[in-house]
């Protein structure tokens, strides 16, 4: 058995699949998985002998010939925290969670990338082959796993099951299906929330059951790669501002509470208030809502108006589907300010809610960054975090700016940057080490020749560091991308 042998993946497997198809791949394959965790779980609990573990080896065997009945042979791939069967991936949902989570861990740990599963497999190597990936994945030294179970799986005369280690290849997979599935769940977002504001404005109900979807897969999508689905808030078209406006809002709160430490629930409750926070500008007019020119007095007071038109649009929404109380509280609160000095007026004094000051912190982000009707220069993105961070005439709550920024980074994703290498790049992600905050993932699109790269660009980490321990790379400052006619958006999708 020897990795150099194993084949190419089936290229364009994901949108063709051999055999049954994809229903097929999907049922077969959550069904191998499964059989394949509790042959783990009984070997690494109950001697060889033991009947649970007999008859789980069976159900394994069983559930392998059953797909390679159809298909040619098995791959099961990882991607990012996906599993993969035959280029189909496996929906995760509660009840094999723990089987995914327990084999993608599993994997990982003996740097297994694909496992290749041929036709005429034997019982008995199933039970060699997962007798030495228990055995050797408890070991506290985890270097040349891989090699050894390769070594020793080939004595024990495993001669139908395959591995591809971890490489380049996975890693560019993990990131291109990390781009796709943050890029659909974004367009789903949008996709949702312009149907909610049509249908107020035209005086229909709205069904919340998408909207609670759409919130679930960006809170999933965050918990899963914060980093892909964060970047598409650059994606800030001022013709669509009213939708992606709410669903950037939706993806930096639920970012931020994240990093608060509020449960998946809570995640959900926040992230659809967030959705909904300015679900009252739909009964405002759109030569309003999109003057090019400043607003006049009455337009203005207009347009302090829908928060609390946004209270009861939720309240009316109440009486057809169950919409939580705080969903409704953020609509009304997240204009207060701290001092409770903006809009609308309170009448004796109150203290807002955390999920009101949350949204605001992300609103005021998200709208001081984006070019709109009447705002042609957007302001960059880290004087906005200078502002919101010094200015306390803004309104909000300190710590939550803290805690954006170190979310964020100096450098926001989306930032367009010099380096000193003269190199234009722009800014992919936050450094994972809080010391180096000014040291983002950056992506350069411009070399030092003067010369554009093609999207995605070439990613770069600046905290990383030459033999003599400096820097390979140094942002000297930020810059204006319209200048070297660059759309960050195109960087990220």
């Amino acid at each position: 058995m020897n990795s150099s042998n194993v084949p190419a993946p089936n290229q364009g497997r994901e949108d063709a699949p051999v055999g049954g198809g994809e229903g097929f791949l999907r049922q077969a394959g959550r069904g191998l998985l499964f059989a394949l965790y509790t042959a783990l779980r009984s070997l690494k609990l109950y001697p060889l002998e033991n009947a649970t573990v007999q008859k789980a080896l069976n159900d394994l065997l069983e559930a392998t010939h059953g797909l390679l009945a159809r298909e040619e042979e098995i791959e099961i791939r990882i991607a990012g925290d996906f599993l993969f069967v035959n280029g189909t991936r496996l929906r995760l949902e509660l009840d094999n969670y723990a089987s995914f989570s327990q084999i993608l861990s599993l994997l990982r740990t003996l740097d297994i990338g694909t496992l290749w599963i041929r036709p005429g497999i034997e019982r008995r190597e199933w039970q060699v082959f997962l007798s030495l990936m228990l055995n050797l994945s408890s070991r506290e030294d985890s270097s040349e796993l891989l090699g050894e179970l390769l070594e020793r799986a080939a004595v024990g005369g495993v001669k139908s099951i395959d591995v591809e280690p971890r490489s380049e290849r996975h890693e560019f997979d993990e990131m291109q299906l990390a781009r796709e599935i943050a890029k659909r769940t974004y367009s789903h977002g949008v996709s949702v929330t312009k149907d909610v504001v049509n249908s107020v404005r035209m005086g229909r109900a709205a069904s919340l059951k998408k909207v609670k979807r759409a919130v679930q897969m960006m809170v999933d999508q965050v918990l899963n790669n914060e980093t892909s689905l964060l970047g598409l808030t650059t994606l800030r078209d001022y013709d669509e501002y009213t939708f992606t406006h709410s669903v950037n809002v939706c993806i930096f709160s639920i970012a931020l509470g994240r990093k608060l430490g509020l449960t998946k629930h809570q995640l959900y409750d926040l992230g659809l208030a967030a959705l909904m926070h300015d679900v009252g500008k739909a009964r405002i007019p759109l030569e309003v809502l999109n003057k090019a020119g400043g607003l006049d007095e009455d337009e203005w007071r207009l347009m302090q108006g829908h928060p609390w038109m946004g209270t009861l649009t939720l309240f009316e929404l109440r009486a057809y589907e169950e919409t939580p109380y705080r969903s409704i509280l953020v609509a009304h609160e997240h204009h207060m300010k701290k001092d409770l000095t903006g809009y609308p007026k309170v009448i004796r004094p109150r203290e807002t809610g955390i999920y009101s000051r949350l949204v605001a912190v992300a609103d005021g982000f998200d709208a001081a960054t984006t070019r709109r009707a009447y705002q042609t220069i957007p302001i960059e993105p880290d004087e906005v975090l200078r502002e919101m961070w010094t200015n306390p005439r803004r309104g909000y709550e300190m710590v939550l700016v803290k805690a954006l920024i170190n979310l964020l980074g100096v450098y926001p994703v989306g930032t367009c940057v010099i380096l000193d290498t003269f190199e234009v790049a722009i800014v992919a992600g936050a450094a994972e080490d809080p010391k180096f905050l000014n040291r983002p993932t950056v992506c350069v699109v411009i070399n030092e020749e003067g010369s554009p790269l093609a999207p995605p660009g070439m990613t770069v980490d600046l905290s990383d560091r030459k033999p003599d321990g400096t820097f390979h790379r140094s942002i000297v400052k930020v810059t204006n991308p319209d200048r070297y006619g660059l759309t960050v958006g195109d960087y990220f999708i």
